[in-house]
């Protein structure tokens, strides 16, 4: 689960990270009162997404009157905002951060991520702040300093003082280097975060260290025993068809193939999107409806994947083990007559009464491709797409 800055900095405040006075906006008008509110006479008005690089996309705006403030308020609130995460569909600005810009030295990079290989928290830091940590690792891997943190003890002050020292800071601004770094790192242990990065992580005249920019995630799992967390969620930011699978306790991913995906269990459902590679096709999702393919689950997934308009045909692949492959189809031919399926329909069962299911698919009078095997349903499906495309 990813959050918004503001909330990221929020979080990182209350456990003692500095980051620069700012106030949240939905308005032009709400904008120009947090400025007024905030004080000073330099600004930065930042668009709210869950998505990196938006400096560079438009979406942060420097400004030195009230008016400026506004004007990029309004400008930013209510488009979408495309940046080098967020894919050519872009993501919707619904809120604008109004923060302080103080006058600062140096911008350094610092993050933290879950190293699911070495089964470890790495704490990653750069002198080459605001910059894309993967264009610094590809092109000059020698200027990151990493530290692997061992979980039986956690994050050191020794560590934390290596690093401070390794990325060039004098006394004053190590000391305050070293809060940041160990009251980051404790956020990012206490709230079950996933990633935390803050690029960048910037010095001032003065000598202070503060987090200029962060963005967290945090593992959906555990989100149960973060509920204030969990509040923070912007369904708004996600693609909405998963928002709805959500709601349905179904597993779905949109991705950018043509042949929609129906499968119950994520390991039949991987190796039916590999299948369909195999096979020269593309899938369109990842859709596990879990272990009980009913007729409602069904007809939601089928409401999920037809609302892809790239979609040319669906597979349904399920594999009956608790269920019985009977009980399967009459709830997949219940579904089919529910929903208008206006593409090429292919179904491969397998596992118990598989016999009585087939037949119960080819008596339905619904105008369905059966298959045997999964190489076999990848490879009509592949075909019914192809076809389909011709056809159009």
């Amino acid at each position: 689960m990813d959050v918004h800055e503001y909330q990221a900095k929020e979080l990182l405040a209350s456990f003692g990270v500095a980051v620069p006075k700012g106030a949240i906006a939905f308005s032009p008008d709400q904008a120009v009162y947090a400025a007024t509110e905030l004080g000073g006479s330099f600004w930065a008005v930042k668009a709210q997404i869950h998505a990196g690089a938006r400096g560079k996309a438009g979406g942060i705006k420097l400004c030195r009157t009230y008016n400026e403030v506004r004007d990029a308020a309004k400008e930013l609130l209510g488009k979408r905002l495309v940046t080098l995460q967020t894919g050519p569909e872009g993501k919707p600005v619904q809120r604008v951060y109004v923060e302080t810009a103080d006058p600062f030295e140096r911008e350094l990079y610092l993050g933290y991520v879950l190293d699911r290989k070495a089964e470890r928290v790495r704490v990653i830091a750069s002198q080459r702040g605001g910059m894309d940590i993967e264009e610094i690792a590809a092109n000059e891997p020698e200027a990151l300093i990493q530290v692997v943190v061992e979980p039986a003890v956690g994050l050191q002050q020794f560590q934390a003082r290596e690093i401070a020292f390794r990325l060039g800071l004098n006394i004053k601004q190590v000391s305050a280097a070293v809060k940041t770094i160990m009251n980051a790192y404790r956020a990012f242990r206490d709230c079950d975060g996933t990633m935390l990065e803050i690029n960048p992580l910037v010095v001032t005249k003065d000598d202070r260290v503060l987090a200029l920019d962060a963005k967290m995630s945090f593992d959906d799992n555990a989100m149960f025993r973060r509920p204030g967390i969990a509040d923070m969620h912007d369904p708004s930011q996600g693609d909405p068809r998963e928002a709805q699978a959500a709601e349905h306790n179904l597993s779905y991913i949109g991705l950018e193939g043509e042949i929609g995906c129906i499968v119950n269990g994520a390991g039949l459902a991987m190796a039916t999107m590999d299948m369909i590679k195999h096979a020269g096709g593309e899938p369109a999702n990842f859709l596990d409806v879990g272990g009980g393919a009913s007729p409602e689950r069904v007809a939601t997934a089928f409401r999920l994947v037809l609302s892809d308009r790239n979609v040319k045909a669906i597979l349904v692949n399920i594999f009956a083990g608790i269920n019985r492959c009977d009980w399967v189809a009459e709830g997949v031919i219940q579904a089919a007559r529910e929903v208008k399926i206006d593409v090429p329909l292919v179904v491969r069962l397998a596992g118990t009464n598989v016999e009585a299911g087939q037949k119960i698919l080819a008596e339905s009078g619904l105008d369905l491709i059966t298959a045997d095997t999964l190489s076999d349903a990848a490879r009509k499906a592949v075909d019914a797409c192809d076809a389909a495309k011709k056809n159009r």
